[in-house]
């Protein structure tokens, strides 16, 4: 039986967005090895067929000695599973498990899920974590890309030319993001579904809402997501919902209820992502979307048919799109929703993800 070890940076991203991937590599025979840290996901990864092996470490952690183990820790993985090809996800399985992969010659087939802002700028910790990239991307086999983006500046520095390859970003599982009827009745509602952190543009929706709201008091603007602890903006954030301007709802496991009841998603985002599921997840429920005019947002949306783009950190902007919806008929909302729900049917089907996938793995592990 032919091994496929995937390396990513947590749980709740490997269930929610490879959850499909992995069905797929199982019902085609492949034992599925599975390599991240413990968290409340792993029995039901484990239930799917998954090979656990614990992976420890922090996320945003730069301390050395704990990067130094944990790139051993992938090295006994290794040598352990001997996998026929690995997959990688998030930037230090792709910098680490990528360097090893490299140097045992296994296999390895990258995906660059948004760079984030340890590799775009000019800074001395993104020189580095370029290098990083072009020493780990050297023997990759595949390097997959959400955006055109995040591909150009792979392209320009010369990191894996010749190998890159474009997803649709994760895609969207289509039945569990069924449509939704358009709620006609009642004050409209807004939703924001991301972690509370300055760079998801969470500042931008805020005073969005209180401008709004100014004009039609009754519109309701709900907030879905973990409250960040480094977030500056928790003490106006938290006076706000006290006042009622937004309503906070913490963290959910299903977020279709919420899409449910809303007319329009807000994803003021300028954070580097590599396609934004939150996006592709509202147009799917057949929401309208109102997102940043940057690479990984703006295109899940068709501007000014499925939703509106507006500016970077543009409190204005976003003002004046919300207002802009809110003043269509009711039947024009809900068109703009049914449009873009059509929109993913066509281009973001997550099967199509799974496909290129398992087209790729196949490559390299000839059953």
């Amino acid at each position: 039986m032919k091994k496929v070890l995937i390396a990513i940076n947590f749980d709740e991203g490997l269930f929610n967005f490879r959850k499909e991937l992995i069905e797929a590599l199982v019902a085609a025979s492949y034992e599925v090895h599975i390599a991240l840290p413990d968290g409340e996901y792993i029995s039901r990864l484990k239930q799917m067929g998954c090979i656990f092996h614990e992976t420890a470490f922090r996320r945003r952690g730069k301390n050395p000695f704990q990067e130094c183990r944990l790139i051993a820790r992938y090295g006994r993985i290794l040598k352990e599973v001997r996998p026929d090809v690995v997959l990688t996800y998030t930037i230090k399985p792709n910098l680490y498990m990528g360097m090893l992969c490299g140097i045992l010659g296994i296999p390895y087939i990258t995906t660059i899920t948004g760079l984030g802002t340890a590799v775009e700028g000019t800074g001395l910790l993104q020189k580095l974590t370029q290098t990083m990239y072009r020493m780990a991307m050297r023997k990759a086999a595949v390097v997959f890309f959400q955006n055109t983006a995040n591909e150009k500046l792979f392209t320009d520095r010369k990191i894996a030319p010749g190998r890159h390859r474009m997803l649709p970003g994760s895609g969207v599982n289509l039945e569990h993001f069924s449509y939704q009827e358009f709620p006609a009745e009642g004050p409209a509602e807004f939703l924001f579904i991301s972690r509370v952190m300055k760079e998801k543009g969470i500042e931008q929706y805020l005073d969005a809402a209180e401008a709004v709201r100014k004009r039609y008091p009754d519109t309701v603007f709900r907030i879905l997501g973990f409250l960040e602890d480094d977030y500056e903006g928790t003490e106006r954030f938290r006076r706000m919902a006290e006042q009622g301007i937004v309503r906070f709802e913490g963290s959910v496991a299903d977020v279709v209820p919420y899409i449910r009841n809303s007319q329009c998603t807000v994803h003021p985002s300028f954070y580097p992502e590599g396609m934004s599921n939150v996006c592709l997840e509202s147009a799917a429920c057949g929401r309208a979307v109102i997102t940043t005019d940057r690479a990984g947002c703006r295109e899940t949306v068709k501007d000014g048919e499925t939703g509106f783009l507006v500016k970077e950190r543009d409190s204005a902007d976003l003002t004046e799109k919300i207002l802009g919806f809110l003043e269509m008929p009711a039947e024009a909302r809900e068109q703009m929703g049914r449009r873009g729900r059509a929109y993913m049917e066509s281009c973001f089907d997550r099967r199509i993800v799974v496909k290129h996938y398992l087209d790729a793995v196949a490559e390299f592990t000839v059953q």
